[in-house]
């Protein structure tokens, strides 16, 4: 067992010990944005409050097999250096065009100055840069509302 699995294993149970109804079984743990700096820059924003959606390239999803998100998937979310710091509970799934999110969803994600042409700045970069589909206005974009659970403050060392 790495020292990451050790970690997660800690943290999910001392979250299962504040919040009794959190199912037994480990979630999925990861880190907004695609470097650590990212990931503790959005986390901030999570762990402030600012932060409550996401967007994702589908496209993405696809290359790496992975599932979509649902309505109540919980996740762990791990800071730049891969230390968990929070639980968020999905809240709401939305899959429409880049060209068709809203205001309402990039004032959610808290990002810059909040605004629909900021949001979509930040992701036409992220995603022409770290997308192996790159960028189209019409790319299938799906849009995350999340809630935090569980952000106990992070350990002094």
């Amino acid at each position: 067992m790495t020292s990451t699995d050790i970690a997660l294993t800690r943290f999910w149970a001392d979250a299962r010990a504040l919040h009794p109804s959190l199912p037994a079984e480990l979630p999925e743990a990861w880190a907004f944005g695609a470097t650590p700096e990212h990931a503790d820059g959005l986390l901030t924003l999570v762990l402030e409050g600012t932060k409550t959606a996401t967007a994702s390239s589908l496209g993405d999803y696809e290359d790496d097999a992975e599932p979509l998100p649902s309505v109540g998937d919980l996740s762990i979310i791990l800071d730049g250096a891969e230390v968990p710091r929070a639980v968020l509970e999905v809240t709401a799934i939305d899959i429409v065009p880049f060209d068709e999110v809203t205001a309402e969803h990039a004032r959610a994600e808290g990002e810059d100055d909040r605004s629909l042409a900021s949001w979509r700045r930040i992701h036409e970069t992220f995603w022409r840069e770290y997308s192996a589909r790159g960028f189209a206005t019409d790319m299938p974009v799906v849009c995350e509302r999340f809630r935090v659970l569980h952000a106990p403050p992070p350990e002094r060392d």
